[in-house]
């Protein structure tokens, strides 16, 4: 792949990245622990995420247990899940903290559906405002060593680029309605 393509293809690889931490974080129906992916706890001065400082696991289908390393990270982990935006109440019993996952309802189904739709318009954009800077960069190429045909070459190698990761988020975007509508 030629170097000029490169920073742009890695660009789209970090945006699909992105999306697919962003949908992980969206929960099915079904206990996932990457919903505690974005909420960091205050250990000793330092944020850091509550993996870092407990053992989460799913013993159930909609139960994540959270068992921290040194008992006083207990009321830390418990208060940082209060406070975040999972709107689930934390059930702390001295020593395990066990977040229990309602079924959702179909109106919450679709509202899913609509922030995964929301996520993945998102990405699109973001691919194509890569797009847009790469065209830039390439129309500044006019007048150097580069030659208009290898120009015009880049643009639509990079159209071709862009048009795959839109698939691929299409795809992703799919997938996850599809998990959060089915029971």
């Amino acid at each position: 792949m030629d170097e000029k393509l490169k920073v742009y293809e890695e660009k789209m690889t970090k945006t699909m990245k992105n999306l697919g931490g962003e949908l992980g974080a969206i929960r099915a129906g079904r206990a996932n622990p990457h919903v505690l992916d974005r909420i960091v706890v205050d250990y000793y001065g330092t944020p850091t995420p509550i993996q870092q400082v407990a053992n989460v696991s799913v013993p159930e289908a909609r139960m994540i247990q959270i068992q921290p390393w040194e008992k006083n990270m207990l009321k830390v982990i418990d208060k940082a899940i209060q406070i975040s935006d999972l709107g689930i109440n934390p059930t702390n019993d001295g020593s395990t903290i066990r977040l229990v996952f309602p079924e959702l309802t179909e109106e919450r189904r679709k509202d899913l559906a609509k922030d995964v739709n929301k996520k993945g318009e998102a990405a699109k954009v973001a691919i194509r405002n890569i797009r847009r800077d790469g065209n830039d960069a390439f129309k500044k190429l006019k007048g150097t060593e580069v030659s208009e045909d290898e120009i015009k070459d880049l643009g639509e190698r990079l159209q071709k680029l862009t048009d795959k990761y839109i698939k691929d988020v299409d795809k992703e975007v799919e997938a996850k309605t599809k998990e959060v509508m089915t029971v």
